[in-house]
C-alpha cells in the first residue's frame, strides 16, 4: 500500500473530462481517488500545496532514445527515466535503436525490467519494424507486444521498402498497435548534414531537402489508406508535411503525427557557426516550416508534442559538423519550451498543451494515464507555468548535455512528479 496523497488548491486541468478548475486531487492506493473541493485527508496522507500551480495528468513522451542496452555511457533506462520525471513526464516510449536492436522479446523484456528497477517514469518499449532495423525482414510483432512493446518503429532508419511498410501496417493492425515511421527518402537525403537552403549553401554543407521528408509522408499516407493501418509520423518538420497530414485527416485516414520542441522553436539559422548541438534529423528547417508546425499543433493537424530525446557524448558532438551525430536531449526542456513558445504566444492554451503532451499521447498509443478520472493510475505532474528558469545542462538528470538551448531563459517548470501514487520527483 502506498501512502495516500492529497494535492491541495491547484488549477486542475484534465482534458480527458474537460475539467479546468481550482480543486484538490486525492491519490489512494496508487490510483486517482477523487477530484473536488475540500477533499478530506485520509490518515497519514502526504499533503502537497499546489496553490498557483497546475495539476495535470503526467506528460507522456511517445519518442525517447534511452540508449540501453549498448550505449550506457550516453544514457541508461534509469538516467533517462530520471530526466523524464524531472521534466514532468510520467511515461516515455523507448525507441528500438539500441545495441542489440529491440527487435525481439528478450530485449523488449530487458528494457521493461530495467524501468521497473529504476522506479521513476514508466517506460514503454517500441519494437523494431524490421530485424536489426535493416529494412529487409519483418520482426516478430506478436512476441514483442507480448513482452511489453506498445508500437513498432525503425526510427533513425526510414523503411525504404514500400512493400515492407505495407506489410508492417497490415500486421500491426492484428495487434492493435501503431507503426511509427521516420520519414526520409534516403536517395535524396544521403550525405546531407542540415536543411538544404541558404544557410547550408553559406556554410558549404550538403543539404537535405524538405522533399526528402514529404515524399515519405505522402507514401505512408497512401499505404495507411490502402491497409487501414495506423501510421504515426515521427518528428514532422516541413510545411509540406503538415499540409499532407491535414488532407489525410480530412479524408478520415488513420494518420497521426508528432512535433518536437526544437522544430517549433528553432530554424536552420541555429546551425550558423557550425554548432553541432543544432544538428539533428530531420534537420531544423526554415521560418515558414517552423510556423507551419506551430499552426499544425494549434489546429490539431499535429496531434502531440514529443521530445525525440537523443543523448550523445560531448566528444562526439565536438567533431566537424559533417561527422557529428544527429540529435539533442529534450526531456528536461520540453515543458519550458512549449510554455514559452506556444502558450505565452497565445498559440495554445494550457489545457490544449496538456492535451498534446498527456491525454492524446495516451490515447494514440493505448497507454494508461493521460486522465485524472477516478480509478486511473496516480500519474500526475504539478507544474508552475509562470516559473522562470535558465537552461543549465550541467544540472540535468540526463547523462548527456547536448542541447542548443543552454543559457536560454524559459517559463514553465515541473515542480512535483508522481507515478503510481509515489512522489518520484520534487524540485528542491
Amino acid at each position: 500500500m502506498t501512502r495516500p496523497i492529497v494535492i491541495r488548491g491547484g488549477r486542475v486541468i484534465d482534458p480527458s473530462t474537460g475539467g479546468d478548475a481550482v480543486a484538490d486531487v486525492m491519490i489512494d492506493d496508487g490510483r486517482i481517488g477523487a477530484v473536488g473541493r475540500n477533499i478530506g485527508s485520509p490518515d497519514g496522507a502526504l499533503e502537497i500545496d499546489a496553490a498557483g500551480k497546475v495539476v495535470a495528468p503526467g506528460f507522456i513522451d511517445l519518442h525517447t532514445h534511452l540508449r540501453e542496452p549498448g550505449q550506457e555511457d550516453l544514457e541508461t533506462v534509469a538516467t533517462g527515466a530520471s530526466a523524464a520525471v524531472a521534466g514532468g513526464f510520467t511515461a516515455v516510449c523507448a525507441m528500438p535503436n539500441t545495441d542489440p536492436v529491440a527487435d525481439n522479446q528478450g530485449v523488449v523484456g530487458f528494457i521493461v525490467r530495467q524501468a521497473q528497477r529504476a522506479g521513476k517514469a514508466r517506460v514503454y518499449p517500441i519494437g523494431a519494424i524490421s530485424v536489426g532495423q535493416k529494412g529487409q525482414q519483418l520482426a516478430e510483432f506478436g512476441e514483442m507486444v507480448g513482452a511489453g512493446a506498445v508500437a513498432v518503429s525503425d526510427d533513425g532508419k526510414p523503411v525504404m521498402s514500400s512493400h515492407l511498410m505495407r506489410t508492417a501496417l497490415e500486421y500491426a493492425r492484428v495487434f492493435g498497435i501503431p507503426v511509427a515511421d521516420h520519414c526520409e527518402e534516403m536517395t535524396l537525403a544521403q550525405g546531407g548534414a542540415m536543411h538544404e537552403g541558404l544557410v547550408s549553401t553559406r556554410l558549404g554543407l550538403k543539404g537535405i531537402p524538405a522533399a526528402a521528408e514529404e515524399i515519405m509522408v505522402a507514401r505512408d499516407i497512401i499505404l495507411a489508406e490502402l491497409t487501414g493501418g495506423h501510421v504515426h509520423l515521427c518528428h514532422m518538420s516541413t510545411r509540406g508535411s503538415v499540409e499532407l497530414i491535414r488532407r489525410a485527416k480530412q479524408k478520415g485516414l488513420r494518420v497521426t503525427a508528432e512535433a518536437c520542441p526544437h522544430h517549433f522553436t528553432l530554424t536552420h539559422e541555429a546551425c550558423e557557426g557550425y554548432d553541432t548541438n543544432a544538428k539533428m534529423n530531420p534537420p531544423l528547417r526554415e521560418a515558414a516550416d517552423r510556423e507551419a508546425v506551430r499552426q499544425g499543433l494549434r489546429d490539431g493537424t499535429i496531434d502531440v508534442i514529443a521530445t525525440d530525446h537523443a543523448p550523445h557524448h560531448y566528444d562526439a558532438k565536438e567533431r566537424e559538423f559533417d561527422d557529428a551525430p544527429n540529435g539533442i536531449i529534450g526531456l528536461e526542456t520540453a515543458l519550458g519550451l512549449a510554455v514559452s513558445e506556444l502558450v505565452e504566444s497565445g498559440l495554445l492554451t494550457l489545457p490544449e498543451l496538456v492535451l498534446r503532451m498527456s491525454t492524446l499521447p495516451a490515447r494514440l498509443f493505448h497507454l494508461p494515464g493521460g486522465t485524472l478520472a477516478t480509478g486511473a493510475p496516480g500519474d500526475i505532474v504539478v507544474f508552475d507555468p509562470a516559473a522562470e528558469w535558465e537552461v543549465r545542462p550541467e544540472r540535468f538528470s540526463s547523462k548527456s548535455r547536448n542541447t542548443p538551448f543552454a543559457g536560454r531563459r524559459l517559463r514553465g517548470r515541473a515542480e512535483v512528479t508522481i507515478v503510481g501514487g509515489e512522489v518520484v520527483y520534487q524540485r528542491t
